[in-house]
C-alpha cells in the first residue's frame, strides 16, 4: 500500500471527518460573528468554499488525466486556472468594472517565472509537472494581489485626508497615493515571508510532504520545497508591486464614495 494512502485513506471516515470540520468552522464563524468591513458574514462563505472545493477537486481529478496527454489541452487548462484566479482576485479587491486589472499583477508575476522554468528545463512541458507548479505560483500571486489591493484601498479610504494634504503640498496624485498605500500594501508579503522563515521549524509545506509521501528522498523533497518557496516570494513581490502601482494610478479602485469621488480618482 502506498504511504500516502496509508496516511490518509479515501473512505467514509474521511468524508465524515471533513464534514464535521467544515461544520465546526462554519459554527465558529457564525458564533463569533466573523465578518468583513461591509458586514458580510464569513460563515456562509466558509460553507460554500468547502462545498465548492470538494466539487472542484473531484472534477479536476478527472480532468487532469486528460489534459496531461496533449499540450493544447494542457495550455487551455492553465489559461482557465489563470482566468479564474484573475476574476477571484479582482472581485475580492473591488466590486466595480476595474476588477479585471487584477489580471495584470498575476501575469506579471507568474508568466515570466513559468517561462524561465520551461526555458531552463527545470520544469518540463508536461501536465504532471507544469500544472502543480503553475497552480502554486498562481495561488501565491492571487494571495499577494488580494491582500495588497484590499489593504491599499482600505488605507486610501481611511486616510483620504492625508492624500489630499499631499496633493496640496504639490505631490502628483500617484505620488500622494503611494506615500499612503505603500506600507499597507507591502504587508501582503508577510505571510510568504513568515512561511519561508519558519519552514522546517514550524511547518512542513505541502510540496515537501507530498514528495516524501510519493517516495522521494528528504534531500530532494527539501530542494523542491526551497525552489517553491523562493519562486513564490518572487511572484508575490512582483504581484504586490504591480498591484500597488495600479492602485496609485487609479486604474484599480472601488465604487464611488459618498463624496462623489472614486477612491482611485
Amino acid at each position: 500500500m502506498p504511504l500516502a494512502a496509508a496516511l490518509l485513506p479515501v473512505n467514509a471516515t474521511l468524508g465524515v471527518v471533513l464534514a464535521v470540520l467544515l461544520v465546526v468552522a462554519v459554527g465558529v464563524a457564525a458564533l463569533a460573528r466573523l465578518e468583513d468591513a461591509r458586514g458580510h458574514g464569513y460563515a456562509r462563505a466558509i460553507a460554500l468554499a468547502g462545498v465548492r472545493a470538494a466539487v472542484q477537486l473531484a472534477v479536476v481529478s478527472v480532468l487532469i488525466g486528460w489534459v496531461v496527454r496533449a499540450v493544447p489541452l494542457l495550455l487551455a487548462f492553465l489559461v482557465l486556472m489563470f482566468a479564474v484566479a484573475a476574476r477571484t482576485a479582482g472581485r475580492r479587491v473591488t466590486d466595480n468594472h476595474t476588477w479585471w486589472w487584477a489580471a495584470a499583477p498575476l501575469a506579471a508575476g507568474v508568466l515570466p517565472t513559468v517561462l524561465a522554468l520551461l526555458l531552463t528545463g527545470l520544469v518540463p512541458l508536461k501536465g504532471v509537472a507544469l500544472v502543480p507548479v503553475t497552480g502554486i505560483l498562481i495561488g501565491g500571486a492571487l494571495t499577494g494581489t488580494v491582500l495588497a489591493g484590499r489593504r491599499a484601498l482600505d488605507e486610501l479610504r481611511t486616510r483620504h485626508g492625508e492624500v489630499e494634504a499631499g496633493l496640496a503640498l504639490g505631490l502628483l496624485p500617484r505620488e500622494a497615493r503611494l506615500e499612503i498605500a505603500r506600507p499597507a500594501a507591502s504587508d501582503a508579503l508577510l505571510p510568504g515571508l513568515d512561511q519561508t522563515r519558519t519552514v522546517g521549524l514550524v511547518t512542513l509545506p505541502g510540496a515537501f510532504v507530498g514528495m516524501l509521501l510519493g517516495g522521494a528522498s528528504p534531500v530532494l523533497a527539501g530542494a523542491v520545497q526551497l525552489f517553491v518557496l523562493v519562486a513564490l516570494m518572487t511572484v508575490q513581490a512582483v504581484a504586490v508591486a504591480v498591484t500597488l502601482e495600479l492602485v496609485a494610478r487609479g486604474m484599480l479602485h472601488r465604487s464611488r464614495t459618498p463624496l462623489g469621488e472614486a477612491e482611485g480618482d
